[in-house]
């Protein structure tokens, strides 16, 4: 699929995408039912591009498998099957040098700031750890200058350098940690649920400074997060994923304002509107019962257990269908939207 180009194409042609992603598919192995290996279907069959420069939401409800896809990328875990292409390169297929250098190519920040920081390093030297991996900058004096650079250009004062996690606010860690991203000059960064541990402010503070710092630097960044503000917030296109599987994808602003898939208007539901008149009389969709077991995921569209529109026709492969221009969603019930007295039937 295709999405929009990013800022600095030229002559308004398009470019070529920094991540290529391509029926990717990742599966973990479950119980044994006697000589029977079943498998956990993470993620299946999920295919999506990220221009250079610019910001790809990736949201669903926890198990949609935003994380493993996340995981993928940066080869902390292995894929089944599929693609993935950085500026045109191989990354699951790169072994030894190509390899090294293609993970120092792509970074991440994790959830917990706390939980993913050594505790017995200083903030300095887990800033300067990826520089002494990959050998970056003249020497311990010259990577220590750029470790003060880095913790000046996301907010520190310089005597964090000296720190330890402990010693630090939640903030102040997560500010660590995406210097720590920063300093390996990645091309990707995977941005795992990295406001989520954070109190409201702070999460709007980092996503002050993570889009500065796109803005400063022509950062691309893969924004996954179950919180749909902060997705509309931070990003330029959003992919909707339910149970490993896509739903719909298109440019944040038409995917918003039009959502067309039934699982997208349940998760646009949800979100408050700031007007407490309309926020008062607005009707919520509650979807019934739990999501399938990703170990025997329904044919056809997944979420038809738990449709309010479902067919019978939903049980059969689901087709894309085009919502508008760089707009699709994956079910045979694209467009129609959620009528008041089916809400009424539904809403629990």
């Amino acid at each position: 699929m295709s999405s929009e180009p990013g800022p600095g194409t030229a002559r308004g042609t398009r470019s070529e995408p920094l991540l290529d992603v391509r029926n990717l598919c990742v599966r973990f192995p479950g119980p044994r039912e006697g000589r029977h290996r079943s498998w956990v279907h993470a993620v299946e069959d999920v295919s999506f591009a990220v221009e250079r420069g610019r910001t790809l939401g990736l949201v669903g409800e926890s198990g949609s498998g935003k994380s493993t896809i996340g995981n993928a990328l940066t080869r902390l875990v292995k894929p089944t099957s599929g693609t993935v292409h950085l500026d045109g390169q191989d990354v699951l297929a790169a072994r030894g040098a190509a390899a090294r250098e293609l993970r120092r190519r792509i970074a991440m920040v994790f959830q917990d700031p706390y939980a993913s920081l050594d505790p017995r390093r200083t903030a300095g030297a887990t800033v300067r750890e990826p520089m002494d991996v990959h050998r970056m900058h003249s020497g311990r004096a010259g990577r220590n200058r750029r470790v003060a650079e880095l913790l000046d250009l996301v907010g520190l004062v310089p005597r964090t350098a000296a720190r330890y996690p402990h010693e630090l606010s939640g903030g102040q860690r997560q500010r660590v940690s995406i210097a720590r991203a920063l300093a390996a000059e990645p091309d990707l960064i995977v941005l795992d649920e990295s406001t989520a541990s954070l109190d409201v402010s702070v999460q709007a503070q980092i996503m002050n400074l993570l889009r500065e710092l796109q803005g400063e630097l022509g950062l691309t960044y893969l924004f996954v997060s179950h919180d749909l503000a902060a997705v509309e917030h931070m990003s330029h296109r959003v992919v909707v994923m339910y149970l490993g599987r896509l739903m719909e994808t298109g440019p944040t602003d038409h995917l918003y304002a039009r959502p067309a898939h039934p699982y997208t208007q349940a998760l646009m539901s949800a979100v408050p509107d700031t007007d407490p008149a309309t926020e008062k009389d607005r009707e919520r969709i509650l979807l019934g019962g739990d999501p399938p077991s990703p170990l025997d995921p329904p044919s056809g569209c997944v979420f038809r257990t738990r449709c309010p529109m479902a067919a019978d026709e939903c049980a059969e492969p689901v087709p894309q269908t085009t919502v508008s221009d760089n707009h699709v969603a994956w079910c045979v019930r694209t467009g129609d939207s959620l009528s008041p007295e089916r809400l009424r039937r539904f809403v629990h």
